[in-house]
């Protein structure tokens, strides 16, 4: 079944996240998604406490740049996540903006290969074994983890361009697609996927797709839906997001997952005048309309 999930935005001040999480979780929310954007929250940081504040809530991290972290920092933190809450955090590389990027001086000549590089080795690390690579970017020399996973998680990444989606298919275990993201986009990010994930023999295992979908409810819905899409340089058309009650918000979700998204996470606007009503809304209300 298609798992639904909220953002906890991180325009809002790190001190809400515990009354948002505990929300969530008496609520019955499956997934709180949290963001690591420059240069406002530390994504890892959050998620270990939104995890140790909650007792079933699975929290993902979508997601962290590459160019900010050595791999084996990456590895370090989220085996340490996967230990100490087993089963319940999710992490998700990628790219950057790249424009952030250039601010602290990380921005990588090839953006591509730093990710394939990254997604590589710590997959590699989180499954216990010992690497050494000599990479244009990634370079270890014999790092293994002392405390790896004792199963190895699964790796997502995020991904919008055609050459992206398909490293996402040949290298990492799910891909993450942003709000601006039609169902029609969501059909053809499955297809480059899935050309990725042939031309590497991986064929066997589902490849885990997740959505954020542009969500307004309450007063004034369709106005502040129309304004957050403009603001994020989209056109505001129709295609993208949805404003209404519950029924229109469920039959949304219920069109982006037909179009093969296995958790659609709904994202409020960077101004939602009340995020914990928010999530109950989406727990109490839209959940039951998708079973």
């Amino acid at each position: 079944m298609t798992s639904l999930g909220v953002v906890f935005r991180p325009r809002l001040p790190p001190e809400r996240l515990r009354a948002l999480a505990r929300e969530a979780e008496e609520a019955g929310l499956e997934e709180l998604w949290l963001w690591e954007d420059c240069f406002l929250e530390g994504g890892v940081s959050a998620a270990a406490a939104a995890l140790a504040w909650t007792e079933r809530l699975r929290v993902g991290v979508g997601l962290l740049p590459v160019p900010l972290r050595n791999v084996a920092v990456t590895a370090m933190e989220t085996a340490t996540l996967h230990r100490l809450f087993p089963g319940r955090a999710t992490v998700a590389v990628g790219h950057g903006v790249q424009d952030w990027m250039g601010q602290v001086g990380a921005r990588a000549e090839s953006p591509m290969t730093l990710l394939r590089e990254h997604l590589d080795a710590l997959r590699a690390l989180l499954r216990g074994e010992r690497v050494t690579t000599d990479g244009r970017y990634v370079k270890l020399d014999g790092v293994a983890l002392d405390w790896p996973p004792s199963e190895a998680p699964g790796i997502l990444t995020g991904a919008t361009g055609p050459r992206t989606l398909r490293l996402a298919g040949e290298a990492a275990d799910g891909a993450i697609l942003t709000a601006s993201t039609t169902v029609e986009g969501v059909r053809r990010a499955r297809r480059l996927i899935e050309e990725g994930r042939r031309s590497a023999g991986r064929t066997q295992e589902r490849h885990r797709v997740v959505v954020y979908l542009h969500t307004t409810t309450g007063a004034g819905a369709e106005a502040r839906l129309r304004a957050e899409i403009e603001a994020d340089g989209g056109s505001a058309t129709g295609e993208l997001g949805v404003a209404g009650d519950a029924d229109a918000v469920a039959e949304a979700v219920r069109r982006l997952a037909d179009a093969g998204a296995d958790s659609i996470v709904l994202q409020p606007t960077a101004h939602e005048p009340d995020p914990e009503g928010f999530v109950r809304f989406a727990a109490e209300e839209v959940r039951p309309r998708l079973t």
